[in-house]
């Protein structure tokens, strides 16, 4: 069976969704639907592209992900569908793409569509269409015309030094944790072995944790996300809060100068 996912800043208490996922059955019956989100903030590309770039990979190879995010098409932003590493891609070039992916897509084609500056609805009249045609064939370049670009839209990337990386908060999600762009990987090459603070306004913690019940319930705690990024988090309880975190709030990681055992195993 066929999967299609959705990812959108459409809410759920529109007819957005619902009318998306109507079009999709009526042209291919046998699809299987997900919803991956329709609650990321309105025209928040960031968040859209952390929380897909977290989750597309489990799906299986040949899912069609359609971004509902910022989706009117201009001369600057046209439609496209993206091939990457198996897995198919449908949205505006706004620059969701460039944060989806750590390298270029292996296939970029501007879908094709008549009267396109009079859409104000694409995931419905452009999107569904379209991937209901990449089911029934996955040659992306009969949608449209290939290119060989896609527009680039930087995140931040934390500063790193010999002793420090200074990073920030990118997503809060659900339990108003807050997640770092401070991967593990980055984290461990630059620690080598050393002692830490990890610094959040006036709170600092010199350990990190294997799970939220490492600490007491009501403790601050930070962790790494099951996709590998560096998370504040409370047991039971809900940080961003408690501490004043939001998004772009700055982390800063000092590591000892000596050769003191890293705590963390």
């Amino acid at each position: 069976m066929s999967v299609i996912t959705l990812i959108s800043d459409w809410g759920n208490k529109d007819y957005y969704v619902a009318s998306v996922k109507g079009l999709i059955l009526s042209l291919q019956p046998d699809v299987h639907i997900i919803d991956i989100s329709h609650e990321v903030p309105a025209f928040k590309l960031y968040q859209a592209s952390f929380i897909l770039k977290s989750c597309y990979k489990n799906f299986p190879p040949g899912t069609i992900n359609i971004i509902g995010i910022n989706s009117e098409a201009t001369i600057d932003t046209p439609h496209l569908v993206v091939q990457k590493d198996g897995y198919y891609f449908i949205g505006a070039d706004n620059g969701i793409f460039s944060l989806l992916f750590d390298s270029p897509p292996d296939k970029i084609v501007e879908i094709k569509t008549k009267n396109v500056g009079e859409i104000t609805f694409p995931g419905l009249y452009v999107f569904a269409p379209a991937a209901c045609q990449l089911v029934s064939d996955k040659n992306i370049e009969k949608l449209g015309t290939v290119r060989n670009s896609i527009k680039e839209m930087f995140a931040f990337q934390p500063v790193v030094t010999a002793n420090t990386i200074r990073g920030m908060i990118v997503y809060i999600d659900t339990y108003f944790n807050a997640i770092t762009n401070i991967t593990k990987k980055l984290f461990f090459e630059i620690a080598a072995g050393r002692q830490y603070k990890i610094s959040f306004g006036s709170y600092t913690i010199d350990k990190i944790s294997k799970n939220y019940n490492d600490v007491p319930e009501g403790e601050i705690l930070a962790l790494f996300t099951s996709v590998g990024f560096l998370e504040i988090a409370q047991n039971h309880g809900d940080a961003a809060n408690q501490l004043g975190l939001s998004l772009d709030s700055m982390i800063l990681i000092d590591f000892q100068k000596d050769d003191n055992i890293l705590n963390i195993n």
